[in-house]
């Protein structure tokens, strides 16, 4: 087992916190340094998108909640309970409410200043009036009481964050921003009420930079606050699906009580057309339930005694009653909804060199501004001081990492939230990127590529006899047979409706075959060999039966009356999407491989058929672990598809684990993404969403970057000697603010990822 996996697979549950007031990446490293610097932690990591810390290892929470709360970001445990779901989307909604309150207010307040100054720009008129109805002192300290209001009322939070975080030397976004609107308003005081501290070239006033900024800012975080309650919204839609109510059955009749109310064992009646209201098992009744909500299959799938229902799906024209098995956190939505939540809070892989940029991001950045304002000081004439200053300023706007941040984590959300509305649970975030990287995808054989169910696939009759006739015959004796392959040959016969034979002395003999007497003959089933001590000449059909071998399939001779009277094969047979899954991954570069326990010459006939030339057969489960290892060692990144228990080791062996959603739950357990549905076309879409994921992550993470590296130059005075082009630090929030929005708006497309069905 790589190391990799190992470690995505630890033993210890994690403990996950909520944590608030985080705003860019450089907040992300802040509260990952005071988490690793606790005694206990193993491994800490902070999602910006779901606002969430997962942490590893033997630690007490409280104590964690208390280091990163005294660090300025208030945290609690979070507990993965629908409450707290409700209590955290409340939360957001109370924050947005809040955000538009003060962008409300600060625009309000800016909007004269912004006025008076563009005015003053527009139009040579307009500053004669201007000047003439309100004189530069009196509109100075009108600007002045203005923007003071803005910073300190609804720019508050920058300092309340930033200033501690300064003096703590983890600087963030809230320090970027604190400090620039701060230098652009105190050299503004400077000017408006001591002048002849300034020369006199130098006196301006930069209110409206300062206020607008905020406004600026404040608007930003509005619009990401917005679109990150989008990314969640596939999440709030499963959560939405059950129904609130439920008709529990109660002496003989129906009442009506709270879903959450319902018990392990109490009986709840389904009407035509009303979802289920919790998991359960059929006990009365018989209908086709619509399951595409788990399974992302749009057919509806028959439902009778004894068969499962999960809640939240819904019945369609039968009645129903079932017995609830299971409630809460244990029901399926809720465990589909807390794997994916689990996989939006991890990191990938190429997180890493994110938050290695990010963390001497900001002092860069800081030096950068102090370069500029002592460059310009230095380098610049007449009004020198009044260009360092604002060239300063729109340096420290710009450089804001909040893209960066949101750059993985809000695709991630995104790209998981469409993959289970569409029945594709990515329950490893990690995976995302390495199926993309994927360069051998291994199948197990039996219930995978193949149905997994024994079905007749071919009657050859003897001169002499019919078809119908020796199915009848066959099925009579195999009724009796426990051979796993005798239930295909009795499906068979029911299937063609044909008459029931009774059979009497039945006998099995042991490794070579069945015998009976049906209707006063007896009739003998078996191999070659068989056949052979019987002393019953089968040459006529050995051709046949060595062809049908070769074709994977297991050929049966039948006798009646001591003559031959022909053969019949049963075989597992290919899933008919099986051939199709394999020529697109072909046709993408993908080696396709596959590992079965079955016999090597029935392996080789299937993987003949789907064109798979990688072959490992006759293995027991460590055996498909050393096939995935040794694969490991030719490939870059091997990811194994499967179903059953003893596809369990291979699934936690390979980079990328897929379990079909029909097979055993320690299989999907141990994977890494589970297909709720048995369909193989969900392997080609898992992989179509780790590729558009980790694309618009590259395309997040380009336009970060080089929006930075780009305009920092430009916010600096670069182009002004020469062109004359100054970024005003207004421009540069603006350009901030639409960095962060293009991230969150590119990571939404996602939302409209196409399938394949």
């Amino acid at each position: 087992m790589s190391s990799q996996s190992s470690t995505s697979r630890h033993t210890k549950p994690p403990l996950q916190l909520t944590v608030e007031g985080m705003s860019c990446a450089s907040c992300v490293g802040r509260v990952e340094r005071v988490l690793a610097a606790q005694p206990g932690v193993e491994q800490a990591s902070v999602n910006l998108a779901t606002e969430r810390a997962t942490i590893i290892g033997g630690v007490d929470g409280e104590s964690l909640v208390q280091a990163i709360t005294a660090a300025g970001y208030p945290a609690k445990i979070f507990v993965d309970a629908a409450e707290t779901r409700a209590l955290q989307q409340q939360k957001k909604q109370h924050h947005i409410k809040a955000l538009q309150r003060n962008v409300f207010i600060a625009i309000v307040l800016t909007l004269p200043i912004f006025a008076v100054e563009m005015a003053m720009h527009l139009s040579y008129t307009l500053q004669i009036w201007v000047d003439h109805y309100l004189p530069v002192p009196a509109r100075w300290v009108a600007e002045a009481i203005l923007s003071t209001l803005v910073l300190l009322g609804p720019g508050r939070q920058f300092y309340r964050l930033g200033l501690p975080a300064l003096w703590h030397r983890s600087p963030d976004m809230n320090v970027l921003v604190a400090i620039g609107t701060l230098a652009a308003w105190g050299y503004s005081l400077f000017a408006t009420f001591a002048p002849q501290w300034l020369p006199a070239q130098s006196v301006h006033v930069y209110y409206e930079a300062a206020a607008m900024i905020v406004c600026l800012v404040l608007i930003g975080r509005l619009l990401e606050a917005r679109a990150k309650g989008k990314t969640s919204q596939a999440m709030q839609r499963l959560l939405q699906l059950q129904p609130n109510v439920a008709h529990r059955w109660y002496n003989e009749q129906s009442e009506e009580v709270a879903t959450e109310s319902l018990v392990l064992g109490d009986i709840v009646e389904v009407r035509p057309g009303e979802k289920i209201p919790i998991d359960g098992e059929v006990v009365t009744g018989e209908s086709h339930v619509e399951e595409s909500m788990v399974t992302g299959e749009p057919l509806a799938v028959r439902k009778g005694l004894g068969d499962t229902l999960t809640g939240g799906t819904l019945n369609q024209q039968g009645y129903l009653r079932f017995k609830v098995t299971a409630t809460g956190e244990q029901t399926v939505l809720a465990q589909i909804v807390q794997a994916v939540e689990q996989a939006q809070a991890a990191k990938l892989p190429i997180q890493g060199v994110v938050d290695k940029v990010t963390l001497w991001f900001v002092p860069v950045v800081f030096v950068a501004a102090l370069l500029t304002l002592i460059g310009w000081l230095y380098f610049a004439p007449q009004g020198g001081i009044s260009l360092a200053i604002v060239n300063a300023v729109a340096v420290l706007i710009i450089a804001c990492p909040c893209a960066m941040g949101l750059a993985t984590p809000t695709s991630i959300m995104v790209a998981t939230g469409r993959a289970a509305e569409k029945g594709i649970l990515f329950r490893q975030g990690r995976a995302l990127q390495q199926l993309r990287e994927t360069t051998l995808i291994a199948f197990d054989k039996t219930g995978t590529l193949t149905e997994g169910q024994p079905a007749l696939t071919d009657i050859q009759p003897a001169d002499g006899y019919r078809t119908e006739q020796l199915l009848a015959y066959a099925a009579a004796v195999e009724r009796y047979s426990e051979h796993p392959l005798a239930s295909a040959v009795v499906k068979a016969a029911e299937a063609q409706q044909l008459e029931r034979l009774s059979a009497t002395d039945f006998t099995s003999h042991s490794g070579m075959g069945v015998s009976a007497w049906v209707q006063g003959k007896r009739v003998d089933i078996g191999a070659q060999r068989y056949l052979q001590s019987l002393s019953i000449v089968s040459s006529d059909l050995d051709a046949l039966a060595t062809d049908y071998a070769e074709q994977g399939k297991s050929p049966f001779y039948i006798a009646i009356g001591q003559q031959l009277a022909g053969i019949i094969a049963v075989a597992d047979p290919i899933k008919a999407v099986s051939r199709t899954v394999v020529s697109q991954l072909q046709a993408q570069g993908i080696t396709v491989a596959m590992v079965t326990g079955d016999n090597r010459l029935t392996a080789q006939a299937v993987a003949k058929q789907l064109g798979i030339s990688e072959v490992v057969a006759e293995v027991k489960p460590q055996g498909k672990v050393e096939a995935i290892q040794n694969w490991q060692q030719r490939f870059t990144g091997v990811s194994f598809v499967g179903d059953g228990i003893n596809d369990a080791p291979a699934l936690a062996a390979a980079e990328v684990g897929i379990a079909l959603g029909s097979g055993t739950d320690i299989a999907m357990e141990s994977a890494d993404v589970v297909l709720m549905s048995d369909s193989l076309t969900n392997v080609l879409n898992a992989r179509h969403v780790s590729q558009v994921t980790m694309t618009n992550i590259h395309q997040n993470l380009f336009w970060a970057f080089i929006y930075n590296l780009i305009l920092i130059p430009v916010a600096a005075g670069a182009l002004y000697p020469a062109f004359g082009i100054q970024l005003s630090p207004i421009l540069a929030a603006g350009a901030m603010a639409l960095s962060s929005v293009f991230v969150l708006g590119n990571a939404l497309r996602l939302k409209r990822t196409a399938f394949i069905h």
